[in-house]
């Protein structure tokens, strides 16, 4: 039994092409291959939400996919978003807001709000919490997360969004 496989996927743009090992995780060769740092491994059972990364525009936990499920998929991670320039806006939102403080969970917190905001641009706090609720963070309380979320969700939107 072979113990790597060669895969072909889109890595923020890029196409590669490697022969990963089949037991490999997402995360790590993230991580370790390719030096993609703004994916973190936090608790490797997908509970904390530190290794959220996007598959085919859908937010997935990186700890819980083997690298060799990405084969003809399309990734993107912090990396690749923030220098897309599409959440410049909600990074900016959290620096004002100090939403981000010790930073471990933002890069997944800030994919995550992403998302949300993608498909519901009139999110509620309640709905904005409720999205968020898979990402854990233990420095901010999460006021100042949903604060920024809300606040560029409202500078997003040309009639503003629900303030409950």
């Amino acid at each position: 039994m072979d113990t790597e496989l060669d895969v072909s996927f889109t890595v923020n743009g890029e196409t590669l092409t490697r022969r990963i090992a089949v037991r490999q995780n997402l995360v790590d060769f993230l991580r370790e291959e390719l030096g993609l740092t703004g994916t973190h491994v936090g608790c490797e059972h997908g509970a904390c939400g530190a290794c959220t990364v996007r598959i085919d525009g859908e937010i997935v936990r990186g700890c819980l996919l083997l690298a060799v499920q990405a084969d003809g998929r399309r990734v993107e991670t912090i990396e690749g978003v923030s220098q897309s320039g599409e959440i410049a806006d909600l990074q900016d939102a959290f620096h004002k807001r100090n939403a981000l403080q010790c930073g471990f969970c933002t890069p997944a917190m800030l994919l995550t709000a992403q998302d949300l905001m993608q498909k519901n641009p009139n999110a509620s706090r309640e709905e904005i919490r409720e999205h968020l609720s898979g990402n854990y963070c233990r420095c901010t309380g999460y006021q100042a997360i949903i604060d920024a979320v809300q606040s560029t969700l409202a500078a997003r939107s040309p009639r503003g969004v629900s303030q409950s």
